[in-house]
């Protein structure tokens, strides 16, 4: 929450046209005689006048401010406090708003397209703290919904391992197609979620955040096809790609753990590389998020466990 709001704000906070009306001295906009004789202004001398106000209050910089003051009164620690507190100063001409009424159906265009993922975790935070389960348990998939929630996951693991692994490159790198005749009209972009690099091994993994991790038919669990298919093909571009250099290339598909008794954890050997499924068990302490995801990175890069105890 106070990185996405401090990047925005060096973007700048986006201003909005706001609807206000007011008794005024000096006409502005459009006069609203109806309002005027009731309220008899013009006994001091003034109108109600109805305008648009190009101001930094529109409904998310306002949905902003106030999840930040929701966390301000809640158990978090002083050190995230004070850099939420310090944030603030720059929402200074921004109201609060109801975040139990908000309309969280915001329509996004290129003008504040960078808002997205700062709501998303407005979203999250607002109704983790305010939806509960009858056995006292808090369950993100309860009001969340998949699209968001796949997206704030990619982001965390992608960040997790910038911050904790920096011998690592780590990045959401662009594969190119390795084409015959260069001929690319109409292919898609191959946009990888995570990309991991060491010497000359790469792991390629991608973040999936489904309600259900396999499909089920006739009693038979299998795979997502259509992941599968992403990853095959995302590993195999970059096989060629790095065809002239000496290099390792695998991939994995990284689901989020669900109540599911069957969870994928398979390892396959596809064409000469290695494509992994795992599950990411979110439900635990952060200290135990962090050793499985570490698990990941130091076993395929052959670190030693533990390697990056010194940047704790």
């Amino acid at each position: 929450m106070a990185k996405g709001t401090d990047v925005q704000i060096k973007r700048g906070l986006v201003k909005e046209y706001i609807p206000k009306m007011e008794a005024l001295s000096a006409l502005r906009g459009r006069i609203n005689i109806t309002e005027s004789i009731k309220t008899q202004t013009m006994l001091k001398n003034q109108m109600i006048c109805s305008y648009d106000e190009f101001s930094v209050n529109g409904i998310m910089n306002r949905i902003i401010k106030s999840t930040a003051e929701l966390l301000l009164r809640s158990d978090i620690s002083n050190v995230r406090k004070k850099e939420l507190r310090r944030l603030m100063v720059y929402f200074e001409d921004v109201a609060p708003v109801d975040l139990y009424s908000v309309n969280w159906n915001i329509k996004y265009n290129r003008n504040n397209q960078t808002y997205r993922m700062l709501i998303s975790i407005c979203y999250l935070v607002v109704k983790g703290m305010i939806q509960t389960n009858s056995d006292g348990s808090v369950k993100l998939m309860d009001f969340i919904d998949e699209q968001r929630m796949c997206r704030l996951y990619e982001k965390f693991i992608l960040e997790y391992y910038r911050k904790e692994y920096p011998e690592i490159k780590t990045n959401a790198s662009q594969i190119t197609w390795q084409l015959d005749d260069g001929s690319d009209v109409m292919l898609p972009v191959m946009q990888t979620d995570i990309m991991l690099s060491r010497g000359e091994k790469i792991l390629i993994i991608d973040t999936t955040y489904y309600s259900h991790t396999t499909q089920s038919r006739f009693g038979a669990y299998k795979l997502h096809s259509g992941d599968l298919y992403q990853i095959f093909t995302y590993v195999k571009n970059k096989e060629i790609e790095m065809e002239n250099k000496y290099h390792e290339v695998s991939g994995m598909l990284l689901y989020a753990k669900t109540d599911e008794a069957t969870l994928p954890d398979n390892t396959y050997y596809m064409s000469g590389n290695k494509i992994s499924v795992k599950t990411l068990d979110l439900d635990c302490d952060f200290t135990e998020i962090s050793a499985q995801l570490n698990t990941i990175a130091e076993s395929y890069f052959d670190l030693k466990i533990g390697s990056l105890l010194k940047n704790v």
